[in-house]
């Protein structure tokens, strides 16, 4: 499998973190890729989409920064399923464990509306999580900095490997059919007694040759209350990125 073809690239994001954002500091992808999309949102958090010449057809790739660096790796797959993701704070790594019980679809999605979905994630330190859920199209289309968006509405819930529920969430996300990937919106998050709301929905789409195309320095958001939940900035379908 070409799976694990990027790895150096997870492993190299705790270094890359390190050193705190500058004025003028821009994102690098790794050598072999290519940048075409920066994205300013709402939640002090800036993502950088890039795809890499080693990687399988279709695959996307995106790096979310907020103030002090780089907080997630991830890649996703044409369909938008997660193969591969590092959490930088955690240091923990995961992927999309082989023959989903029900797959992500993104063209399952656009053709019919909704998609359901089961499937299981590996991670280092905490072994197979199952998520289980839906994405539907609501029908409302959205602009935003220029950019037309489907928006969606999203459920998952998290199982660990006894098939307790770790966490669920809901909220709404939005879909680029063009670029084929899902970017977040607001969304709900239950784990335990503990209850978290984050919006992360995106501000500004900045394209090479523009101002600010793979600036590091998030501009929207900063210095607010922010949540403290720590999953992906993906929907699963994106798995989603998020």
């Amino acid at each position: 499998m070409r799976l694990f073809l990027a790895l150096p690239l997870l492993l190299a994001a705790p270094a890359l973190a390190q050193e705190a954002p500058g004025p003028s500091r821009t994102f690098q992808p790794p050598q072999g890729c290519t940048a075409y999309l920066t994205v300013q949102a709402s939640s002090c958090s800036v993502s950088h989409h890039f795809t890499c010449e080693a990687d399988p057809e279709g695959w996307q790739r995106r790096v979310d920064m907020d103030e002090e660096g780089i907080t997630y790796f991830g890649a996703i797959d044409r369909e938008t399923q997660w193969v591969e993701s590092f959490h930088v704070l955690s240091g923990s790594r995961e992927t999309l464990a082989p023959n989903p019980k029900d797959p992500a679809s993104f063209d399952a999605l656009v053709s019919d509306g909704q998609d359901s979905f089961d499937f299981v994630t590996n991670s280092d330190p905490f072994g197979p999580t199952r998520f289980v859920g839906s994405d539907r199209l609501t029908g409302e289309t959205v602009t935003i900095d220029g950019v037309t968006l489907d928006r969606t509405e999203y459920q998952i819930t998290a199982y660990d490997a006894e098939g307790n529920e770790s966490w669920r969430s809901t909220g709404n996300e939005y879909i680029s059919r063009d670029w084929r990937m899902f970017l977040s919106g607001r969304s709900s998050v239950v784990a335990g007694e503990e209850v978290s709301e984050a919006d992360d929905t995106p501000k500004e789409f900045i394209f090479p040759g523009e101002r600010g195309f793979l600036s590091v320095n998030p501009k929207y958001g900063c210095g607010e209350t922010m949540s403290s939940w720590g999953a992906p900035l993906m929907s699963p379908v994106l798995g989603g990125q998020g």
